[in-house]
């Protein structure tokens, strides 16, 4: 089967913002479009609406007036179901409630044709669970679209364990016809980007809780030497404090409580009280006018060692940090201390400066050691997290600091937590990605898209793990794994077997 036509009807059944979103998107494609609302008047109201997001896309030049009037003359508000009759696609968008979305499709069932597509755009229930009392279920699909439907590129084309093969590839050709990125997913609790990106946030959130740095640090760090456009915590407050924790809540609940997707207790305390982000004027961060945003730690500037010793060869992801040392004109020599195993950064005051893997820096048999933080990108990273071990000294602290400042970078001292902040999060990201393949859920291209457009990742996770060595990022989990307990961080076992596959391939 092909893409749906662009001269049959497509009907939206709930005329809320994503609503009237995909509705927007479907009839600048070329669409008839119905809406309908259980809520007498809405559909009337969001078809005007959309008639007024037309009118600013006119005065943009993103739409030629002529276009936006044919638009206008396809888009029709319907009272009553029957008038949906003769649609070719129904997308619904109402609450996220399991019994409505149900009752709706069972209503619809019997109102349109057996060859019309039926699809929701449910973020967190099952494809499947709201497909389970329909006589057709073959035909339905889960059309996960992102806000702002008509903006952000992705959609995430979701098979339940009764689609149709011919169904899902209806949908997605559809989706590509109309100017969207769609990726195939099976239906497991998520799909792929509420799945894989859970790390994001909970891993910040777990640094936060264990005081290792403040919220605006934690995001600055993840800005600004891992390279995202947003941190977790101003990214929650967008996104809604309540809205975030449903979906992490909804994924926990969805695999039965795994330790890996375990909701924050900081984050329900903040729920709790009410504080949901820019849309309470208060979450992580004061949103009301005039407030005074938060710096993140940076230290004061430091004097940089005239040399440094480079003991072994630094891990993989930090190996062209002696080229930066040496280009920013400190002198490099190269040493082998008896026993050292661990590429190192030995300063002048002794202490060794080494790349984290998944251990604490306190009491490293090694001596006094300073952890510094994984950056996706060491020359192109302008922050770097530093975390010194309880043995080291405060000239031992300026001796590191000084030397990434000579680099160009700012530098966040925070307290010795195991795996920092970037390493951590990329670390579980690229184990979710691999166990998420490794299960069918989709493929590793179709995870890096989506990983790359649902949350504007500077990467996808497939991307990160050929990067910066999935021996490494194994082993950094594997350390963790030792020292929290309950399988938190235990590495999956997908992301073992693609080491071996990639070791068989050398």
């Amino acid at each position: 089967m092909t893409a749906i036509e662009a001269g049959r009807t497509v009907a939206v059944v709930g005329t809320g913002t994503m609503g009237q979103g995909i509705a927007q998107v479907a009839l600048v494609a070329g669409h008839p479009v119905r809406l309908y609302d259980a809520l007498p008047g809405r559909a009337a109201e969001a078809a005007g609406a959309i008639g007024r997001r037309l009118d600013r896309m006119v005065e943009k030049g993103k739409l030629p007036a002529a276009e936006r009037e044919a638009a206008r003359a396809r888009l029709l508000p319907a009272t009553t179901l029957p008038e949906l009759a003769d649609v070719a696609l129904v997308v619904e968008a109402v609450v996220e409630e399991l019994s409505a979305k149900q009752e709706l499709f069972a209503a619809l069932e019997d109102v349109v044709s057996e060859d019309c597509l039926l699809a929701t755009n449910t973020s967190s229930l099952s494809v499947t669970a709201v497909a389970g009392a329909l006589r057709l279920p073959g035909r339905f699909v889960g059309l996960h679209f992102f806000n702002p439907a008509p903006l952000l590129p992705l959609v995430e084309v979701v098979s339940g364990f009764a689609t149709d093969e011919a169904a899902a590839t209806t949908a997605y050709e559809t989706a590509a016809a109309w100017g969207k990125s769609p990726v195939r997913s099976a239906d497991t609790p998520g799909f792929i980007v509420n799945r894989i990106a859970r790390p994001f946030y909970a891993e910040a959130l777990r640094v936060y809780e264990e005081r290792a740095a403040d919220p605006a640090t934690i995001d600055a760090v993840l800005r600004e030497s891992g390279g995202f456009r947003m941190g977790p915590f101003e990214l929650m407050d967008l996104i809604g404090q309540d809205v975030n924790e449903a979906v992490t809540r909804s994924v926990w609940e969805g695999f039965f409580r795994d330790p890996k997707f375990t909701p924050s207790l900081a984050q329900r305390r903040l729920v709790e009280a009410g504080l949901l982000g820019r849309k309470a004027g208060q979450g992580w961060y004061d949103h009301a006018e005039g407030a005074v945003e938060p710096l993140p730690h940076t230290a004061e500037p430091c004097p940089a060692p005239a040399a440094v010793a480079v003991h072994t060869q630094l891990a993989g992801p930090a190996a062209v940090l002696q080229e930066l040392i040496e280009e920013a004109g400190i002198k490099v020599t190269r040493e082998r201390a008896p026993g050292e195993h661990e590429g190192c950064i030995r300063l002048p005051g002794g202490a060794r400066l080494a790349l984290t893997d998944g251990q604490p820096a306190t009491g490293d048999l090694s001596g006094p050691t300073i952890r510094f933080d994984l950056a996706l990108d060491y020359r192109a990273a302008t922050r770097i997290a530093l975390a010194p071990g309880a043995e080291v000294s405060s000239q031992d602290v300026r001796e590191a600091v000084g030397l990434f400042q000579a680099l160009g970078k700012a530098v966040s001292v925070i307290e010795d937590v195991p795996g920092l902040i970037v390493a951590r999060t990329v670390a579980m990201i690229v184990d979710f990605a691999a166990d998420a393949e490794a299960r069918g859920v989709a493929s590793r291209e179709d995870i890096d898209t989506a990983m790359r457009l649902g949350v504007n990742y500077p990467g996808g996770p497939s991307e990160w793990a050929d990067g910066i060595g999935r021996h490494w990022l194994w082993h950094l989990l594997d350390s963790m794994h030792h020292q929290y307990a309950g399988g938190r961080y235990a590495p999956s076992w997908a992301l073992r077997r693609s080491l071996k596959q990639n070791r068989r391939m050398l």
